[in-house]
């Protein structure tokens, strides 16, 4: 006789972690394990085979057994639901309280509530937002911190759009046992995806919005299917009308740019949009072809515009395919924020975003990214002057765009030029925003940039790609391992350290991401396995 499925839990529950980890939650999670995670665990395996073959010169196209569904310019997709329709500045933040709150109060469309890159998975995180989000929804987030001040929820608030944590995330404090007696970490996208969903879909419905939600990381249209079956599935087990979920993918990765159209096929019946996430997407480019040779080599990060022909490409297609579609399209971060302390750092941040918001909303994006509630009038205004009363601009379809495969990585018109100046800055954001991580902070506000997993992603991918292509900066120092050791060392002399911070483990974990011969995937997985996981004796099993 087979096991029962069971998810069972490795840690300690913190406040209120039990109003979340009930019974029939956990089952409800057990349950999405059941029927997906041998597929989650396919769409990986995929992913690796398709590393591989790139590695070894293959290069991207659009696919041709998929071009039925490119040149049929009948199909469209279910679009906004309730509280979708305007998108037109959307907050970005973590979940703890008062970012809750803050983001609840800034006066956004849409609060896009991030359990992945602006988060740092601890436990108290991952079930602590849920919390946050569970009271959020019910109107009950108001709260007092330890220095008194207090912290209340207007009467106007955003729509509410969960990132659940990506395919490639494992959530170890919860262990998955399945049919066959063995037990593994459960998938941490589930876990994230299923617990908000459980909780929360009928009283986002009860309140006029729905559970709505961003798909991050995707690589291909197989890995949209299977959200979309997800979705699906997850509709019939609470009783949920099929198509009351929206999601909104990112396309953050070059293989999803080839795929847009199919993606969006793929969601159809559940899909508001894409968006475009410029940092992944460029990190994504790095990755991909970090060892395709000098053609391929990036320069300083801060050289990397959203005007560089390649990115122009990507998002000129991504706009027209949404809008062919009746999807909306929504623009990126810009990393620049303001400093209250700082009029001067302010007023160019104001004029750098204010530039970006102006492009995308000229270009055709129906809505666009913000990190920080200061910025939301400069975005809004950029996009008002171009929407005015409408909600959006998905009838300007864009005929005149004509983006070629080869264009979407043509990195021709960038000069690899590196600088002493852009290693050290690299060393240091990274390592800066690595040991934040650490201590439980996901979005970290650096040299006047919103620093998160993608930002740093990109620091140390280009401290590796430039290593092994053996670049000399302008100044003429080859880059090499030990040279970069020297440069880490010395941002580490000028630090102001303390008996709490995390930078000798934050060192440890970027000497293994950047200076090591093999490149991980994600500087978070070994992170995580290695100092973000505490378990503890298995405390409860739950019956699926």
């Amino acid at each position: 006789m087979s096991a029962q499925t069971t998810i069972t839990v490795h840690a300690e529950h913190g406040d209120r972690f039990d109003e979340i980890l009930t019974p029939e939650a956990l089952a409800f999670v057990a349950r999405l394990h059941d029927q997906f995670a041998g597929r989650r665990q396919e769409r990986l395996n995929d992913r690796m085979l398709q590393r591989k073959a790139i590695e070894n010169g293959r290069n991207l196209r659009f696919l041709p057994e998929t071009s039925a569904i490119r040149e049929n310019t009948e199909w469209r997709v279910a679009g906004a639901g309730p509280g979708l329709e305007d998108r037109r500045v959307e907050i970005t933040g973590p979940t703890d309280r008062k970012m809750t709150v803050n983001a609840l109060n800034s006066g956004a469309k849409a609060w896009l509530a991030d359990l992945e890159d602006a988060t740092s998975p601890t436990w108290d995180n991952v079930i602590g937002g849920q919390v946050n989000l569970f009271d959020a929804i019910r109107g009950q987030v108001d709260f007092t911190s330890d220095e008194g001040k207090e912290y209340r929820v207007g009467a106007q608030t955003p729509t509410i759009i969960l990132r659940p944590r990506g395919w490639h995330l494992v959530e170890k404090h919860l262990g998955y046992r399945d049919r066959a007696g063995h037990t593994r970490p459960a998938a941490a996208s589930l876990v994230d995806f299923g617990l908000y969903f459980f909780h929360n879909a009928k009283a986002l419905i009860a309140a006029g919005r729905g559970p709505y939600f961003y798909l991050p990381k995707l690589e291909n249209h197989l890995e949209a299917r299977l959200w979309d079956d997800i979705f699906t599935f997850s509709e019939n087990a609470l009783g949920i009308a099929r198509g009351t979920i929206r999601a909104t993918v990112l396309i953050e990765t070059i293989t999803a740019a080839y795929e847009m159209d199919e993606i969006l096929y793929e969601l159809r019946d559940h899909c508001a949009g894409l968006n475009a996430g410029r940092w992944d997407y460029i990190f994504s480019m790095i990755k991909t072809f970090r060892d395709r040779g000098r053609s391929y080599v990036f320069p300083d990060r801060d050289q990397i515009t959203m005007t560089v022909p390649f990115m122009r490409a990507y998002t000129e297609l991504l706009v027209q395919t949404c809008h062919k579609r009746g999807a909306h399209a929504i623009g990126g971060m810009s990393a620049f924020i303001p400093n209250r302390r700082d009029p001067e750092v302010t007023e160019r941040a104001l004029a750098k975003v204010a530039d970006d918001k102006r492009r995308e909303a000229g270009d055709g994006f129906d809505g666009t990214w913000v990190a920080h509630p200061d910025l939301i009038a400069t975005a809004r205004a950029e996009f008002d002057a171009v929407l005015g009363e409408a909600p959006n601009q998905v009838d300007r379809q864009r005929p005149e765009v004509h983006v070629t495969a080869a264009e979407l990585v043509d990195l021709s018109a960038l000069e690899p030029r590196v600088t002493d100046a852009g290693v050290r800055s690299n060393v240091s954001v990274a390592l800066r925003y690595i040991e934040s991580w650490l201590r439980g902070i996901g979005a970290a506000a650096i040299d006047n940039l919103m620093e998160d997993a993608a930002t740093a992603e990109i620091s140390r991918s280009q401290l590796w790609q430039w290593i092994h292509q053996g670049i000399v900066t302008e100044e003429g120092t080859r880059i090499t391992r030990a040279s970069v050791e020297t440069v880490l060392h010395d941002v580490i002399r000028g630090l102001d350290r303390s008996l709490a911070d995390r930078y000798d483990d934050a060192e440890n974990i970027l000497r293994q991401v950047a200076l090591e011969e093999d490149f991980p995937t994600f500087l978070t997985i070994p992170a995580y396995a290695h100092y973000l996981v505490d378990v503890t004796p298995a405390r409860e099993a739950v019956a699926a």
